[in-house]
């Protein structure tokens, strides 16, 4: 079992950059991919990117790629998403969460969700 606990949300203007943290507990959390997801108020959640189980391989929504990066630091057990050139659009809660395949390639069927932070863009 794998338990996730995100960090790091807040309010930024836009432009700005954010850096969310997912620390997990489990000793076998090195062999999940693990994705980010967000959902923004009356709005469906939606697939943000992920990172493979070893850290080599990522995958990104079209809307964030070139501006948002994920990293992972096996060690301390850590996945990073890393938000730069933050749109208003972005604001939406943020989730991480666990996938056993260890590919960043599923948007769907991950088996372990945080509980959210909170990230705020303004105008």
């Amino acid at each position: 079992q794998v338990q996730l606990v995100e960090s790091g949300g807040g309010l930024v203007q836009a432009g700005g950059s954010l850096r969310l943290s997912c620390a997990a507990s489990g000793r076998t959390f090195s062999s999940y991919a693990i994705g980010w997801f967000r959902q923004a108020p009356g709005k469906e959640r939606e697939f943000v990117g992920a990172i493979s189980w070893s850290g080599r391989t990522t995958n990104y929504a079209d809307s964030v790629k070139g501006r948002f990066t994920i990293s992972k630091d096996n060690p301390k057990n850590t996945v990073y998403l890393q938000m730069n050139s933050l749109k208003p659009e972005d604001t939406a809660v943020y989730y991480c969460a666990a996938h056993d395949s260890g590919s960043p390639y599923y948007t769907k069927g991950y088996d372990y969700w945080g509980q959210g932070t909170q990230v705020t863009v303004s105008s």
